[in-house]
This record gives C-alpha cells, structure tokens and sequence, in this order.
C-alpha cells in the first residue's frame, strides 16, 4: 500500500507560469552629450505596411488628414498667389500636399519636404519619404541639419531651413515624432489575429477535420489517398474506397463548447477607434445610439482637429512664413448651444404659471 500521509502535500510552481502585466520603462531619443545624435525611423516600413494593409487604420488616419485640412485655406491674396504656384511633384496643389504630410507624420511620426526656393519666395514643396530621412542633432539638442539616403547612393546633406519638417507628438526633449500606429499596434494584432482564427473556424464547418485510418503503412500509397481525399474535398465530390480499406472518423467540436469570438473583435474594434482619437461616426459608422452620444462625440473630435489645424496653421508660420487659416469642414458647437437654449425656454415656459393647472377647489361638490 502507497505511504499516503497529508502532510506530503505539495504546492505547485504557478506562480511562476502566471505573471503580473507590466510595460518595460523607456528612455526618450535625446541628444546626448556626444557632438552629434543621429535618428532614422527604423520602424518605417513596418508602419506603412500597417497603413496600406489594415482599412480601419488606414481610414482612421486618412480621416485625421482630411479633416485638418477641411473645406480649404483661408489666406490673405499676395499669399495666396504664392501658395497657388506650390505643384510638389508636378501634380499637387497647397492643399493636397499639406494632406499628405498629415497622412504622413500620423504613419511615421514625422513628415519632411524639401524647400525650394529663387531668392527669398518659396517656389514649391516637395513630399518626402521619411523613412529616408535622418535627424541630426547637436550636443544640445537643436536640429543641425538633415541627411537624406538615396539606395546606392552617398546620403544627400540638406540643411534645416531647406526642408518642411513637421514632427508630431514629440515627447519631452527626443529629436522625433512619435507614430500614432506604435500605441495601437497591439490592438491591430489581437483583432487581425481573432479574424484569422474565425475565418478557419468557419471553413471547418465546410471542410471538417477527419482522422483517416488507412490499411497501409507505404508511403507511396498514403500519399497517393492523401491527394484523392484533397481533390475530392476542393472540388466537392464523392470519394469512393475499397471495403475495410480505410476508416475515417471525424473530429468535431461540441456545439457552444467553444467561444463566440465576435463580442471580443467588437470591443478590440471599438478600442482601436478609441485609441487614435476617431469616432467611428466620422468614418460613418453607427454605433452611438443616440443623436446626443452622436454629438458629444462629434465636438470632442471637433477639438482634436483644431488642435491639429493650430499646429500646422504654427509651423507654416514659423518655416515658411506662410500665413494661413485651415477651415473646419462643419462645427456643432453653435448648433449644441442652440439646442441648449431651446432646452431652456422650454422648461422656462413649462414652469410659467399660465401653463401650470388650477389649484383644486376642495369645497365645490
């Protein structure tokens, strides 16, 4: 008989398997106390991979781009003039470069376009891919120029008043933007990665795996079935084998033993929009339910854009002297202030006392 005392109990070692969720510390890409900091995204075409392949990313930031640009630009007419004769690479207006440079510092980060100039007049602007450029800075921290790679070629020196850089959401004291793909990269993962695994789920209710127990163990002749059986499924037809030949028995999974996974890519989709700052309105989606949920988040996307706008609206100023206003495509805040005083007269002559009722007399019969 097995020496069985409680006191051999043992603990196991899941405490070991099951951790905590932490995030790992990061130091900003500051210049440091060397006489020059180089920065290149190295990221770059894996952002844009993310970019033309995921749609909901894709028209997330296509949206941020056209919505900073809105209806157009207000300028003054010697400005005017001046910005009618920008063509980028031959075939672009004021607008759509100033379009693709958002588009692109939301991909990337950052966003460059070279300069030209006759004399002191800005002649033309021209996009850049960024993830050719690279950011040199001094011991102090100040941009010292810019090196642009060209494949096969020695990089091309461009100084900082020669190019347009506008770079977003920089943190603290780095030398770069930050991309808007690095913070919902995971999320892109994790719902890509349950579409997948549906997708396969759903071609097995067509194609159901079987285990095959075949008479034989050549090679040649399992091969053989193996390429019969496969014909016969992709083509949908009957297979026909020998009596006691071969036995096949399925592999099934019990109806609702498994998870629906369409609430966790809802909530994924949901977050994702969420995360970048995009109501799914916007993009035309319905899933506010409510004309004032609707609104609400509307005005707060309203913000964002004039935040943006204000930043480009700063940094044509600031490298370019080109002043210019970004028009919003279509505000709400006038009309939620108009609802709100309609709100108000309303419970104002409710609460009027030629709309309340008489006072009961209690002695009439």
């Amino acid at each position: 008989m097995a020496y069985t005392e409680i006191d051999s109990a043992a603990k196991g070692a899941q405490a070991t398997v099951i951790t905590d969720y932490s995030v790992d510390g990061q130091d900003t890409d500051s210049a440091g106390g060397q006489k020059e900091t180089e920065y290149i995204n190295t990221e770059a075409s894996q952002y844009l991979g993310y970019y033309k392949t995921i749609p909901e990313l894709k028209m997330a930031i296509d949206a941020k781009a056209t919505w900073t640009i809105g209806k157009g630009i207000n300028a003054d007419e010697i400005t005017g003039l001046t910005i009618d004769e920008l063509h980028g690479f031959g075939k672009d207006s004021f607008n759509s470069i100033l379009e693709n440079m958002v588009r692109a510092y939301h991909i990337y980060g950052d966003s460059f376009a070279e300069i030209v100039r006759e004399g002191d007049t800005v002649v033309n602007l021209k996009p850049l891919d960024p993830s050719t450029i690279k950011i040199v800075a001094d011991n102090k921290g100040l941009i010292k120029r810019y090196e642009q790679n060209v494949q096969g070629k020695k990089s091309k020196r461009l100084k900082t008043e020669d190019i347009f850089h506008l770079c977003r959401n920089r943190t603290a004291d780095e030398i770069h933007g930050v991309s808007i793909i690095e913070s919902v990269e995971w999320i892109i993962l994790a719902r890509n990665e349950a579409m997948t695994d549906y997708k396969k789920l759903l071609h097995r209710n067509i194609y159901p795996v079987r285990i095959w127990h075949l008479d034989t163990d050549v090679a040649s002749k399992i091969a053989t079935f193996k390429a019969k059986v496969a014909s016969s499924k992709g083509e949908g037809e009957d297979i026909f084998i020998p009596k006691g030949s071969v036995e096949t028995e399925l592999v099934a999974v019990p109806s609702n033993s498994s998870l629906n996974p369409m609430p966790w890519i809802s909530l994924l989709n949901q977050y994702f929009y969420q995360a970048v700052g995009v109501p799914q309105i916007i993009i035309g989606g319905s899933q506010e339910l409510t004309q004032t949920a609707a609104q609400i988040a509307y005005l707060a996307f309203e913000q964002t854009i004039s935040e943006e706008q204000l930043f480009v609206e700063e940094q044509l100023l600031s490298q370019l002297q080109i002043e210019v206003n970004l028009e919003f495509p279509a505000s709400l805040q006038q009309n939620l202030l108009d609802d709100g005083r309609k709100d108000g007269d309303q419970e104002q002559q409710l609460n009027q006392p030629s709309n309340l009722q008489p006072p009961m007399n209690r002695g009439a019969l």
